[in-house]
Order: C-alpha cells, then sequence, then structure tokens
C-alpha cells in the first residue's frame, strides 16, 4: 500500500462534501507532476484529505476506490483522475505548520513544494502523522 496527500480547498470541494457524496472523482487537475502521482494509485490506498487555501490543514483520510482514467472535464484529454471515498475524518486536524515544525517531515513534498495538489508521503511519515492527528495509521 501506498500513502498519497491531496489537496482540495474548503470553499471548492471540502471533506463534508465528500462526506455526503460518500465518493468522488478526484478531476481538475493540472499538473504533470500531481497526475503522475495519481497514476502511481493503485486500489486501496490511503490519503489525506488537506484543506488548502486558508486552512492549511489535514482533516480527513481517504481510500483510493477507482484507478486513474481521463478526466472527462480536460478538453485537451491530456489528464486523468481517481475515485476517492472516505474512511473517516481524523480526530485532530493537523496544520501545515505543525508539519514543517516537524524535522523529521521536512523531506516531504508537501513541505518542499507547497503548491502541488497531489503528493506521496513515505509510510515512516504516514504514520507519523496519523499520530499527530490521533488516528489509527
Amino acid at each position: 500500500m501506498k500513502y498519497w496527500l491531496m489537496k482540495s480547498e474548503a470553499e471548492t470541494f471540502s471533506w463534508d462534501d465528500l462526506v455526503k457524496k460518500g465518493s468522488t472523482d478526484w478531476d481538475g487537475v493540472r499538473n504533470h507532476q500531481a497526475a503522475n502521482n495519481m497514476k502511481a494509485m493503485q486500489l486501496g490506498d490511503r490519503c489525506f484529505f488537506y484543506h488548502s487555501g486558508d486552512e492549511k490543514r489535514i482533516v480527513g483520510i481517504m481510500e483510493v476506490s477507482g484507478l486513474y482514467r481521463p478526466d472527462p472535464s480536460d478538453e485537451k484529454g491530456r489528464f486523468g483522475m481517481v475515485a476517492v471515498k472516505p474512511l473517516g475524518p481524523v480526530p485532530k486536524p493537523v496544520t501545515l505548520s505543525e508539519i514543517k515544525a516537524d524535522p523529521k517531515l521536512a523531506h516531504l513534498l508537501l513541505v518542499r513544494h507547497t503548491r502541488l495538489s497531489v503528493v506521496p508521503i513515505d509510510a515512516p511519515s504516514w504514520r507519523r502523522i496519523c499520530k499527530m492527528a490521533g488516528a489509527e495509521a
């Protein structure tokens, strides 16, 4: 199993929106590196749901429920999407500031390339962030 972090602005599509829908296609990604990360996803992989924008915090955990396929909202046909479903909110949201303050997480793309919307999270970092969030890894 691999681990990821996927960003969405809460005003556009929030954790609560995902929970209400039950699952969604993670579409609209228009960055090649982020798209390549989604291409690498497998069914059952875990993802942090991260509210970007003003919040900048992890608020939930999702599971990849559909593999990479074309994104119909991309008129040029260059980008794709995956499907995700919520597993649960994190008991304590973890802010970007908290992650940046932890030297053991300094290597994460979330810290080094803050604008990238889909980033991998290595297993030790996943466990560490889950612990910070009071969530089961």
